[in-house]
């Protein structure tokens, strides 16, 4: 008999590869991490192949753990269609969803898609603005499921991915150490700009604003014309930008947090609020790898 995957492993799975933490799947999934670490391990024997390889400080997936994700996104999608198409359910009603800047270049519109393929009475409106807008907004009634990243410490949301920031910028652009850096910067309430400033300041490293621009195509058209250095998510650098080499001497920035967070409504909305957080969940992987041609998340505990 051939292998089979059970539903909840792979969903396992997928938190893992997503976080390349046990313990932040865990979180994610409302279970214990002896749980997480016995579903992987599960996963494992079925496949008879290794699909992470972990140790106290790091969890990185292996070939194998990389070609698994396809396959079981693949087999949850149709786990769920089948579920949805025998018990009858429908959904229906207005869902407002607001997305980071940061996925206006990545493959959000293909779950996007998927997502109204599979449940064509939900009426979606978008919304892309800054983290720190949709936040606000978020709180005062005016969206009902929000994508973006949160603050360092937060830790309201459900974690979908985290990742490091870096420093970007055009490959032939030289940073001056007795000069002031020059900054690329989304405007306040915007997140990576408020963490460049502060790491900058914390280092005693002086700096100057080179551009700001609500948009995120405008930033990289700046940064292309060498007008200076973007804070930006490590695995979602825009093409033809790299990270400015060590030997700026510019301060490291820590790591970013992509999470959702729910409204509180509590109607036909919230139901297709969570049928959306679900796919996402489930397709996160695909926000971030092979953009940019990079894919360096970081991974902070094993198993």
């Amino acid at each position: 008999m051939g292998a089979v995957y059970d539903p909840a492993q792979l969903r396992t799975f997928l938190a893992v590869a997503q976080t390349l933490s046990f313990t932040q799947a865990a979180r994610r999934l409302g279970v214990r991490q002896s749980t997480v670490s016995q579903h992987v391990r599960r996963l494992e024997d079925a496949t008879g192949r290794p699909l992470f390889t972990r140790d106290t400080h790091r969890v990185d997936l292996t070939v194998d753990g990389e070609a698994m994700l396809g396959f079981a996104r693949t087999i949850l999608q149709a786990h769920e269609r089948a579920a949805a198409f025998f018990t009858g359910t429908r959904l229906r009603g207005r869902l407002r969803f607001g997305a980071s800047e940061d996925f206006v270049q990545t493959r959000l519109p293909e779950i996007l898609e998927s997502f109204r393929r599979d449940h064509p009475e939900v009426e979606l409106e978008l919304t892309v603005e800054l983290s720190g807008t949709l936040h606000r907004q978020l709180a005062a009634g005016r969206l009902d499921l929000v994508l973006a990243k949160r603050r360092t410490g937060d830790t309201h949301g459900e974690l979908v991915w985290r990742d490091a920031l870096a420093w970007i910028g055009a490959p032939h652009l030289r940073i001056d150490p007795d000069r002031p850096v020059p900054l690329i910067l989304f405007p306040p309430p915007g997140l990576t700009r408020a963490r460049a400033l502060e790491v900058l300041e914390e280092h005693g490293r002086s700096w100057r604003i080179a551009c700001t621009s609500t948009s995120l195509s405008g930033l990289v058209a700046a940064a292309h014309a060498g007008l200076g250095v973007m804070a930006h998510t490590r695995g979602l650098i825009p093409p033809g930008l790299t990270p400015v080499p060590a030997r700026a001497g510019l301060p490291e920035l820590g790591d970013v947090d992509f999470v959702l967070l729910h409204g509180r409504r509590r109607d036909a909305a919230q139901e297709a609020a969570d049928a959306l957080a679900a796919a996402i969940l489930a397709g996160g992987d695909r926000l971030i790898r092979g953009v940019g041609g990079i894919n360096a998340i970081s991974g902070r505990d094993g198993a």
